[in-house]
């Protein structure tokens, strides 16, 4: 057997059916024998009570009908037990027991057997309390310094705490600011009350503070004990744990110091008596039940900690010392003395399993047999050993290790439909007055053994969004297909950054490992423009040069030429759904195609499609070294627009939430006042306070709109941003010819995955990396390496600086620096300029780099109108 299990002593279930939690269990010598033998007090959700005194049985034997002392039915059910001095005139032990608008005490009494029927046990009710409110959960002690008698307060629902003198209630008091009750203690040394509030934080109430304090029938009274009329209930001490709070144990150490412990969802506290933190543990297992006790090493806390792994630690202090294994999930634990055997730790689940067990271990009888010894031939071992060499050597030969070749476990394909859907499937659009299409998207999935909780997650840039988003499959039986359609349509009226799409599968195989599969797919440019007119005049151009003859448009993009407009095979318009026109020239006497537009922004989507498509097109007529550059101008100052537009509707959003925030602290303390007032038994004037509120309630909604509608900027802004972006990178990579691992850092400086938060948003985020990369791979001298980047990203002032180092970016790059991630290349080294010119030294540099660069990347707002080329005439006559 398992050293690590528990060393089961005795156990049994109770009843069918039943329900327990943490306080149904409780140890104490409840009947008064004397004997320092305790007993086993459980009752139920039900409404049992059992006292058990176990005995020890054997091997294989159950529980004996003797081990149950008392069972009797109370009727409502035992929210909680406990034992202690609740009777007056007397310091016998007594038996409360909490119902849910029921405080009863008993005593219990046994009286022995003169037959072989043993002894009779039987309780008595000594007094009981009728409470107003449901009762949560209860604690006890000598409140006051009270001596030989013990006092029981109780903890309602709604947050009151009920004092009972034994016999006769004293006092209730409502805790401030309670919505929520939580578990509750007493000190005895401090005489507080100890509890978790739902604010996440531990509270120590004074019992002089309660017991002073105006007295509360009523929960609203509360109100008016801020506003002074009588003692106001004030805190002694708090602490934010920042978690629920599962239980709460007070452990003395010796009469001058104590300790508080605080059983956390994933932290296991223990507190001074004034609130300070003695030590923490980070618990690697959801805890579901604890118990310290005084360690036998001085100044240490012995503590048991059951999980909802079937396990049970015992730590002293914050040192795990042993780990056993239960069969059930603990709720309550104990430690007793049962029948003379110290130490007995007793455990109860949620369903009723009762088990007293020890950490003992019982010793092994096995012992392994004898091998009978033989001779070793060693001739064989020498001819095994060299075909086993000889087996290596030919598998080293052939430079790589086999791989054994293995199907995947599930499959995913998606398929796009080659044309929009006949009846759109578009709905709450805000696209303006053009109907938006819609187009199918099918996914296919074959797995290849049994899978489970397979879960399909689709996501595409915004505003595209999908008819159905998450899909689940059951694939009980190998070999299955599941096919799922969905509709994919442009919901706002602005461009998405990206047509492609990810479809993400997880599963679990049989063996419990998970498993992710992504697939990805690309939507037509069909989905989000129209054909439409070209323009003769744009804010905003771009060339792109390559190595072929021109093709020509309408053959390039036959889903949207025009019939009509045969003789123009070297122009096309695009209008993208909400307003935006780019129209598209092809050079008749050389080898360029230009993409014009009023939006800077809107150019990404068709240059982009065109590079694709030309590709595509050399790729079927066989040319494989086709190839696309670009020779103008980096247009830094547009993409410095948008990147300002963005940042200034970040920071209007700021101030708008923060004058949203202070005008909702003024509309409630309105309500307080005017609350207040209605109170009030004499009548007072409302000092247009009626007006102030109605004003301030108007000021909030305007507010809150204004937020809404800034977001819904921030994310059309943050939309256009990244569409920038992406060509200002493919820009970036034609100008300088990057190759894929280039172009794949450029993209993780300036793409982050996460979207702008109220915390950390684009511009922070890029420009750290930016900076990154400027004092490593891009660095000019290893000084500049060593300089140390800030580790804490705040929003910025302004975007000088991010901008400042953007152009530094390009112009280090047009030096010849090469974007790498290994610290061997980051190495300052003499860089060539594009053919062959020698560069300027960098310390002639220092002073205007910056400034000869905005100049080199700014002045290009008609880059193609300004360029002295023969091609610029051609290109324009194409209009006109």
């Amino acid at each position: 057997m398992s050293l690590f299990k528990a060393r089961d002593w005795w156990s049994t279930v109770l009843g069918e059916n039943e329900e327990f939690d943490q306080g149904c269990l409780c140890l104490a010598d409840v009947d008064n024998s004397g004997n320092g033998q305790d007993k086993i007090i459980v009752g139920s959700f039900t409404g049992y009570l059992r006292i058990f005194s176990p005995h020890s049985v054997k091997a294989g034997d159950g529980p004996q009908a003797d081990d149950l002392l008392l069972e009797v039915h109370l009727r409502d059910p035992v929210l909680q037990v406990e034992v202690g001095k609740f009777v007056s005139g007397t310091e016998m032990l007594h038996l409360a027991v909490l119902h849910a608008r029921k405080l009863c005490v008993y005593s219990v009494s046994g009286t022995l057997g003169n037959v072989d029927h043993g002894n009779q046990y039987q309780i008595k009710l000594m007094y009981e309390h009728h409470l107003q409110r449901t009762a949560c959960n209860m604690t006890y002690g000598p409140f006051g310094g009270i001596k030989g008698r013990d006092l029981i307060c109780i903890q309602s629902m709604d947050g009151m705490l009920m004092v009972f003198e034994q016999e006769s209630y004293a006092f209730g008091r409502f805790l401030p600011g309670s919505l929520l009750p939580g578990p509750l203690a007493y000190s005895a040394r401090t005489d507080s009350f100890i509890t978790v509030s739902s604010c996440r934080q531990v509270e120590s109430y004074k019992y002089q503070v309660l017991a002073f304090a105006t007295d509360a029938d009523k929960k609203q009274e509360t109100e008016q004990q801020k506003l002074g009329s009588g003692k106001r209930l004030v805190v002694d001490w708090t602490l934010n744990i920042g978690e629920q709070a599962l239980d709460i144990c007070i452990i003395p150490f010796n009469q001058s110091a104590s300790s508080v412990f605080v059983l956390g969802e994933r932290n296991f506290f223990c507190l001074k008596d004034n609130g300070q933190i003695r030590f923490m543990k980070k618990l690697d297992c959801s805890p579901s039940c604890f118990l310290p006790y005084c360690s036998v090493s001085e100044g240490t806390v012995n503590t048991l900690i059951g999980n909802h792994d079937h396990m049970l630690h015992v730590y002293q202090d914050v040192t795990l010392k042993w780990a056993t294994q239960l069969p059930h999930v603990p709720v309550a634990v104990r430690v007793g003395c049962l029948h003379d055997l110290k130490g007995v730790i007793v455990t109860l689940s949620d369903d009723g399993h009762l088990q007293c067990s020890y950490l003992g271990t019982d010793p092994s009888l096995f012992q392994a047999p004898k091998v009978e010894s033989r001779e070793l031939n060693y001739d064989e071992l020498d001819v095994e050993l060299k075909e086993l060499q000889r087996i290596i050597k030919d598998v080293k030969s052939q430079g790589v290790w086999p791989m054994t070749e293995r199907e995947d476990d599930l499959k995913v394909s998606a398929v796009v439909s080659s044309s929009l859907d006949s009846v759109s499937q578009a709905t709450n659009v805000e696209v303006g007055a053009d109907s938006v299409p819609s187009i199918t998207v099918k996914i296919t999935l074959q797995n290849r053994v049994v899978l489970q909780k397979v879960k399909l997650s689709l996501y595409v840039q915004p505003p595209l969004v999908s008819t159905c988003d998450q899909f689940t499959f059951d694939f009980a039986v190998p070999d299955m297909t599941s096919v799922v359609a969905f509709s994919v349509y442009l919901k706002r009226s602005y461009l998405p950054s990206e047509l492609e799409g990810n479809v993400v599968v997880s599963y679990s195989k049989p063996t419990g490992i998970p498993r992710v599969i992504q697939c990805k797919f690309r939507l037509p440019l069909k989905l989000i423009c129209l054909p439409g007119q070209p323009s003769k005049t744009a804010s905003h151009k771009l060339t792109i040069d390559t190595n072929k003859p021109p093709v020509s448009l309408p053959g390039l993009f036959p889903d949207f030429a025009n019939q009509s407009d045969d003789d123009q095979v070297n122009v096309m318009g695009f209008r993208l759904l909400g307003g935006s026109r780019v129209t598209l020239l092809a050079s008749r006497t050389s080898q360029r195609y230009r993409i014009q537009s009023e939006q800077f922004e809107d150019l990404w989507l068709i240059t982009n499609e065109l590079i694709l498509r030309l590709q595509e097109y050399f790729e079927k007529q066989g040319i494989k070294d086709f190839a696309c550059s670009f020779s103008g101008c980096i247009p830094l100052q547009e993409y410095f627009e948008l990147i300002d537009h963005h940042f200034e509707l970040r920071i209007n959003g700021e101030k708008l939430e923060e004058l949203l925030s202070e005008r909702a602290v003024q509309f409630r303390a309105i309500q307080r006042r005017l609350l207040t007032r209605f109170r009030d038994k004499t009548p007072a004037p409302l000092q247009h306070l009626d007006t102030l509120l109605d004003g301030t309630y108007k000021q909030v909604m305007a507010l809150a709109d204004a937020v809404e509608e800034n977001q819904e900027r921030l994310l059309q802004s943050s939309a256009g941003l990244r569409s920038a972006t992406h060509l200002l990178i493919l820009l970036v990579r034609l100008w300088q010819k990057l190759s894929a691992d280039q172009t794949a850092i450029l993209e993780a400086a300036f793409l982050p995955l996460q979207e702008d938060m109220q915390g950390l948003g684009w511009e922070e985020t890029v420009d750290a990396a930016i900076a990154h990369l400027l004092k490593t791979c891009l660095s000019k001298s290893s000084k500049e390496q060593a300089l140390n980047l800030n580790s804490q990203l705040s929003i910025p002032k302004d975007t000088s600086r991010l901008k400042k180092h953007i152009t530094l970016l390009c112009d280090r790059l047009a030096k010849g620096g090469r974007l790498c991630l290994s610290t061997d290349a980051a190495a300052p080294q003499a860089m060539v300029m594009p053919g062959g010119c020698t560069p300027i030294p960098e310390s002639d540099l220092d002073e205007r780099s910056l400034e000869e660069s905005a100049e080199l990347f700014t002045n290009h707002k008609h880059l193609i109108a300004e360029t002295p080329v023969p091609e610029v005439a051609a290109l324009q006559g194409v209009l006109e």
